[in-house]
């Protein structure tokens, strides 16, 4: 039998009985209200910044290394039946710990007339790192969807970051910038920190690409990489768009009141996704000093989009929705509407009139050409005209 979403309904059905234990975004650590958009980039942006990295994802000890390179290896201009230039780029560094690599493929439209706004997929589900070559297209990267709407569309696979499996964190670039000897302290960054800062280096090297439009580059990923894709976007504000896909528990659901995945599941099966602090919360969830929709707010003003699917009752549709909800009031700070509704829409009914857009598709735990098409939606709403 089909699982049944729990509560298709109001929002206020989830939040009452949390209501007292939701932390305000806008309150500081002092008590103090914030009023303003510059007071939240003076004070409370960074104070919440801080509060996930010592309770949640852990600290990165390294931004970009002075070792790293971008090489292009090979450009193919007449690739995807003549519509797309791709390249295969590989993004190398060096540290205490040995050298590591990311492989990239990217596409970008050979019909355009300045460079071209890209989407980067933080991809879970690729190749393991002893293979080689580009990231082949596929329905979970529709890059030639992409590259039909006027878009760049660029990969990587977390492995090549860090492999996803509980191994002391001696390999990936755990092992290369912060060894076992050197995790001092609880809020050591977990994996899905790693790739997280694999996806800013690959966005060092975009960024320096002739071929794509910088200012409009979107971060994208699903399940364990959804999480990924907002914490990138919180501690890299060069991401002008940040879309999580169905990341429920330690991504965009609440923590507080969720349904399926909780702390206790989810740290007891991957506890290497977050810092060891985490674990301290499991059946505790009212005591986490953060919770999810202060992650969304991190990406303000930028764009965010959060997307579930109506049988992905584990990741909780209605959890994610209420923490766009929650969020909207930083949003409100910069004169911008949040996710635009308080009740969660039906299916296939997407929201994408504010800065935080949402839609709920029909179906299981999956990222769908559906999916895709909605993204490119909203960023041609909200990125149109393009100079």
């Amino acid at each position: 039998m089909r699982p049944v979403l729990p509560a298709l309904v109001a929002l206020s059905a989830l939040t009452a009985a949390d209501r007292g234990t939701l932390p305000d975004p806008l309150r500081g650590t002092d008590g103090s209200v914030v009023a303003s958009s510059a007071q939240w980039e003076a004070t409370r942006r960074g104070e919440v910044l801080e509060l996930f990295r010592i309770h949640v994802y852990g600290r990165t000890p390294i931004g970009r290394p002075p070792s790293l390179r971008c090489t292009v290896l090979a450009t193919t201009p007449d690739a995807l039946a003549g519509a797309a230039t791709s390249k295969h780029i590989e993004v190398a560094f060096d540290g205490p710990g040995g050298a590591g690599v990311i492989r990239v493929t990217l596409f970008v439209p050979n019909r355009r007339s300045a460079p071209a706004p890209a989407f980067l997929l933080i991809d879970n589900r690729s190749r393991p790192p002893a293979e080689s070559g580009p990231v082949a297209p596929s329905a979970f990267w529709p890059a030639a969807a992409l590259i039909a709407r006027g878009y760049a569309a660029a990969v990587f696979a977390v492995s090549d970051v860090d492999p996803d499996r509980d191994d002391g964190f001696r390999d990936g670039v755990h092992g290369i910038f912060g060894p076992p000897a050197d995790r001092r302290g609880d809020d050591a960054w977990g994996t899905i920190a790693a790739w997280a800062w694999g996806a800013s280096r690959v966005m060092d090297c975009l960024s320096g690409d002739p071929d794509i439009d910088a200012r409009r580059v979107a971060v994208v990923g699903h399940s364990r990489a959804g999480k990924t894709a907002l914490w990138a976007g919180a501690e890299d504000p060069r991401f002008a768009l940040v879309v999580s896909n169905e990341s429920g528990c330690g991504g965009a659901a609440l923590a507080r009141g969720k349904q399926g995945e909780r702390i206790a599941d989810i740290t007891k099966r991957f506890p290497h996704w977050f810092c060891a602090r985490y674990r301290a919360y499991a059946g505790r969830e009212a005591d986490l000093p953060v919770d999810q929709h202060q992650l969304l707010t991190l990406i303000a003003p930028r764009l965010l989009y959060v997307a579930s699917a109506s049988e992905d009752t584990w990741a909780d549709p209605v959890s994610e929705f209420a923490a766009c909800v929650h969020a909207a009031p930083v949003y409100a700070l910069y004169g911008l509407s949040g996710v635009g509704a308080t009740t969660l829409p039906a299916a296939e009914q997407p929201l994408h009139a504010g800065a935080i857009g949402h839609h709920l598709r029909t179906g299981k735990h999956d990222l769908t050409l559906y999916d895709w098409e909605r993204f490119m939606d909203f960023a041609d709403r909200h990125w149109k005209p393009r100079p």
